[in-house]
């Protein structure tokens, strides 16, 4: 059985033994609901407590079922709910660990809960393109208020438990939940009538902002732009407000029938499966073990420096962040230190949180202090002579045992292993900007790179909270090798006639929070320039000197106020200087300028990208189609709901990929041509029949 019934006295305990997530899989269902019913016909049973084994209590539905399109068979979550109801007999859920999605609907349903003080409670289902389905916003709502379930639920977060108690959807926090959840159970059993359960309470909805819901959907209009989920997560909480209980749960299941029936969960799922298929290795045997990490040293106190130390420290990892020069190194601990303040202001850390990570980090200025470190990550500027000397540094100064790795988002890290005594420890680690926030972690393996050097870094990106894919050693390694035929293609675009207006409204109307000359100017369009210099292209190809052009204007983007853009009170606007550079060009080149609609804008953008990934693929670069899909939804901001670039593409029609690259091609150069493998994957209707 996956539910164990246990007796402690006057109560029973129904124990989910379902490893490794304690998932509500059919199984666990009917062992349940058998549990709830032996209960209900012991006259010697008073009370039940519903935990979980392991410390957890449970992870939610079981994804695949729900996946499978087939309607779930009886008993369905919503029956055990109505069975707990209808028992006469309090029912209280102890939650340690997690309570997420359905495990979490099922407690809401509970006469009480009684949560660890670290256990995280959620509706995360919003994530996966749904919502939830057995009455999660209907009872959310009721017990912490419309504005906390709009905050919540729509962002599919978990709530830490001292929260979850704020807002009313638990009862209490204690260090031994299941024997508090006992002792609850008895008392409300010796008290009388059961409380009202969570779906018939109506104290926090009662008085309701007239323009809630009016306000929220128009703060969220350009986040929700484009997907189903987030806006039906609002429609079911303004049903929980404003309908009867009975109307407003049926609709809530309309609602999610609707999303899970979506194009958009499909892909939403496939990121899922693709983001736990990027963790592994392959050929990576079994016994290879990563080594522990518990001191780091970081060179270069910038942005990336100071950021990567941050990811550490809050990891438990004690961190030496040097750079050699004393304004920069102060400058970056003065970055760190206001970081943390602003955490703390917004409620993202406590003070404690705050100041013992912030003891974590301790600036240095001499490669000796680095004598212990367990990894070394270099942080300086993208330059391959100064990140040479370096790890030369570093291969000097640090244990033998030490693997050194760099943030490179585009060099050879063989080059940079040929500097060093020991090839198999060293290894790329790309974290992206903002490094404390962003989530995913690029590893690069060298030539040499080790098994275990591997297994370390992939480990640590977990350890960290990050999202990790294990790239080949190339120009650009995944994300940015692709990355670099996106934005050429926006600037012989603006060449040819289409605006920096139209082409970002283009891509962001698709799904991406910015489009593409939005980021250059983001980043740094000298920024850009300096990565452009060091590339060596085919003769067939060119660069429009656009970007050249803006840096030597000194339109360097957001950072001096104007680039493609002009930047006023932190909104960007169209500049007519900018156009009448970007024409300037297209006269020197003799180009005509023309009307470019949305579609072929579109179009070539992406599909480049595409057929890059798909000589990424083809040359082992990326072991698998999902790992590129998940580089570009973590990485680079294309949209999730779109599955990634590579699921984008095969749902959309490869062959109208390989159509608008024969069209390129000619006056593009060779590169642009449709690569054999993406050919072989449009006859054949998808990636994984293509050889991949």
């Amino acid at each position: 059985m996956s539910t164990h019934y246990l007796r402690d006295g006057d109560v029973a305990l129904l124990q989910i033994d379902n490893p490794p997530v304690n998932a509500l899989d059919l199984q666990v269902r009917t062992d349940i609901g058998m549990g709830l019913r032996r209960a209900g016909e012991d006259p010697t049973v008073k009370a039940v407590v519903l935990y979980g084994a392991r410390g957890s209590f449970g992870a939610g539905a079981d994804i695949d079922e729900i996946a499978s399109g087939v309607a779930l068979r009886s008993p369905t979550l919503r029956e055990l709910q109505a069975q707990i109801e209808a028992l006469g007999k309090p029912v209280v859920a102890a939650i340690d660990g997690v309570a997420l999605g359905g495990s979490f609907e099922l407690a809401l349903a509970c006469h009480a809960r009684i949560a660890a003080p670290a256990a995280h409670l959620g509706l995360p289902e919003v994530k996966l393109g749904l919502i939830p389905g057995s009455g999660g916003t209907q009872r959310f709502t009721r017990l912490a208020g419309p504005a906390a379930a709009l905050e919540v639920i729509s962002a599919g977060q978990p709530v830490p438990a001292a929260r979850a108690l704020s807002l009313g959807v638990i009862d209490a926090t204690v260090a031994e939940p299941v024997r508090a959840a006992h002792e609850r159970g008895l008392r409300l059993a010796a008290a009388g009538p059961l409380p009202l359960p969570a779906h018939a309470r109506t104290d926090k909805i009662r008085t309701l902002a007239p323009d809630l819901f009016t306000r929220w959907r128009a703060a969220h209009a350009h986040a929700y732009r484009g997907q189903l989920a987030p806006w039906r997560v609002v429609d079911a909480i303004e049903a929980a407000c404003t309908l009867p209980a009975e109307e407003a749960f049926k609709l809530e299941r309309q609602y999610y029938l609707e999303c899970r029936a979506s194009a958009q969960r499909e892909a939403l799922m496939h990121v899922f499966h693709a983001e736990r298929a990027a963790r592994r290795i392959p050929g990576l045997g079994a016994h290879v073990r990563p080594l522990p990490i518990e001191r780091a040293g970081i060179v270069g106190a910038g942005m990336m420096g100071t950021g990567i130390a941050m990811c550490l420290a809050a990891a438990g990892i004690e961190v030496a962040l040097l750079d050699v020069s004393p304004p920069a190194l102060a400058a970056g601990l003065a970055r760190i230190g206001g970081l943390y303040d602003e955490s703390v202001a917004r409620g993202k850390l406590t003070d404690a949180q705050a100041a013992a990570a912030r003891s974590r980090i301790r600036g240095v200025s001499d490669y000796a202090a680095l004598a212990q470190v367990d990894i070394a990550i270099e942080a300086v500027f993208e330059d391959p002579v100064l990140k040479g000397e370096v790890f030369a540094q570093l291969d000097r100064c640090t244990p033998a045992r030490a693997i050194l790795a760099s943030n490179t988002s585009t060099l050879d890290i063989d080059r940079l292993a040929a500097c060093t005594a020991r090839a198999e420890q060293v290894v790329g680690t790309h974290f992206f900007s903002p490094a404390h926030i962003m989530k995913l972690m690029e590893n690069v393996r060298g030539r040499a790179s080790s098994p275990e050097t591997l297994a370390t870094v992939m480990a640590l990106a977990r350890r960290l909270g990050k999202i990790p894919v294990l790239a080949g050693n190339c120009d650009g390694f995944i994300g940015n090798r692709m990355l670099h035929f996106y934005g050429v293609e926006a600037e012989r675009l603006l060449e040819e006639g289409a605006t920096p207006e139209q082409i970002d409204a283009v891509i962001e109307e698709f799904g991406f929070a910015m489009g593409p000359l939005a980021m250059r100017d983001l980043a740094g369009n000298d920024v850009g320039w300096a990565i452009r210099r060091n590339r060596v292209l085919p003769a067939d190809e060119r660069c429009s000197p656009i970007l050249e052009r803006m840096v030597a204007a000194g339109r360097l983007g957001r950072k001096c106020g104007r680039g493609f853009y002009r930047y006023e009170g932190g909104r960007r606007h169209s500049d007519p200087e900018a156009l009448a550079l970007i024409r300037a060009v297209a006269d020197e080149l003799g180009i005509r300028q023309r009307s470019i609609g949305a579609q072929e804008i579109l179009a070539r953008l992406l599909h480049p990208l595409v057929n890059e990934g798909a000589r990424v693929l083809a040359e082992g670069i990326a072991a698998r189609p999902g790992d590129i899909d998940v580089v570009y939804v973590y990485g680079y901001g294309f949209p999730a709901f779109r599955g990634g670039p590579m699921y984008w593409a095969e749902r959309s029609g490869l062959d109208a990929v390989v159509a608008t690259l024969e069209g390129l091609a000619p006056s593009h150069g060779e590169r642009w041509r449709p690569c054999a493998l993406l050919r072989a994957a449009a006859a054949a209707g998808a990636w994984s029949r293509a050889g991949t």
